[in-house]
């Protein structure tokens, strides 16, 4: 059983905590907030000893992990303080706003000998392990191109003040909470991206970040992309892969459409699962097995890269390489 502290108690941090809830891998232990008192109720409700310190945590010999659900611009930080204190980190997304710090943060866990994860819990979605067996059984043949999409009317909820309503820690809107998920699928299905070329402006939100977002794609191995992301519209989410003998898309979480070069598209669906509860209890099955996380610090790293680019992009209007 791996005993975690969770830092950041918002929305995200409280579903993670009771995602793992009865877990036989994972369990949170001790929490971190600016104002415990605030969180009182969810602590005796979960069993959670409650602190407004990290140097607390990382001094406490019985937490083995650290839960990041901070503000994107503290994960540097304190990604490097857990693992100079021997805690294996577990980071949600995106890991950092830039290569460098990215860059840094892996490296100093990887000298200290702790686990790195990073939650990109899409990962997990039914549809999407489908998707990835069919590609390496070869179903569609070459990669060709891949369009991703991930919005929805977040962006109208956020209230000027919120940290996410800032946009030195929203760049590019709603990417940094939403379609930063489908640049990492992306990834892991046409490895590297190389360059990008971005658009990105603000029509219906009130507060100053843009809510409708978009990127074209060049990755290291041929293929190309667009993705798109809106803070200000309905709830979607799309993965489409087109390749040389054919098209998988994925509809959502549960649903995965085929097309071969002949006949019908076949739809395919798939119970749901809780991909929270998922993706935790394999960062813990890597932690007890000292073994990497699913997702590569390569690719970890390719994806900030891809977000600072991003930003040149869309300062510059030309393309960005991904350096």
């Amino acid at each position: 059983m791996l005993n975690a502290a969770i830092y950041g108690l918002g929305r995200w941090g409280l579903r993670l905590v009771e995602s793992v809830q009865g877990s036989t891998k994972i369990r949170f232990t001790r929490g971190i907030s600016r104002d415990p008192s605030a969180r009182r109720d969810f602590a005796e409700k979960t069993g959670i000893s409650l602190t407004s310190r990290y140097e607390d945590v990382l001094a406490d010999t019985a937490v083995g992990a650290v839960v990041l659900a901070t503000p994107h611009s503290q994960h540097h930080r304190q990604t490097v303080q857990a693992a100079e204190a021997g805690k294996h980190v577990f980071v949600e997304k995106p890991f950092t706003l830039t290569r460098a710090s990215a860059e840094s943060a892996v490296a100093v866990c990887q000298s200290a000998g702790v686990t790195l994860g990073v939650g990109f819990n899409r990962r997990y979605a039914p549809s999407f392990l489908d998707l990835m067996r069919r590609l390496k059984a070869g179903e569609i043949g070459d990669v060709l191109h891949i369009e991703g999409q991930f919005s929805g009317g977040s962006g109208y909820q956020l209230k000027p003040g919120a940290w996410r309503a800032e946009r030195s820690e929203s760049p590019g809107g709603a990417m940094t909470a939403r379609g930063v998920h489908a640049l990492d699928a992306m990834i892991h299905i046409a490895g590297p991206a190389a360059s990008v070329f971005a658009t990105s402006i603000r029509r219906k939100l009130s507060v100053d970040i843009d809510d409708t977002t978009s990127l074209m794609l060049r990755f290291a191995g041929g293929a190309t992309g667009y993705l798109g992301s809106l803070h200000a519209t309905a709830e979607f989410w799309r993965i489409h892969v087109f390749g040389s003998a054919g098209w998988l898309e994925m509809r959502g979480d549960t649903e995965l459409v085929r097309r071969g070069m002949e006949g019908p598209a076949a739809s395919h669906s798939f119970p749901a699962v809780d991909k929270e509860r998922a993706e935790l209890e394999a960062f813990a099955d890597a932690v007890a097995a000292r073994q990497p996380f699913l997702i590569p610090p390569a690719d970890i790293v390719n994806g900030v890269a891809v977000l600072e680019a991003m930003s040149a992009s869309i300062a510059s209007g030309a393309a960005a390489a991904v350096r």
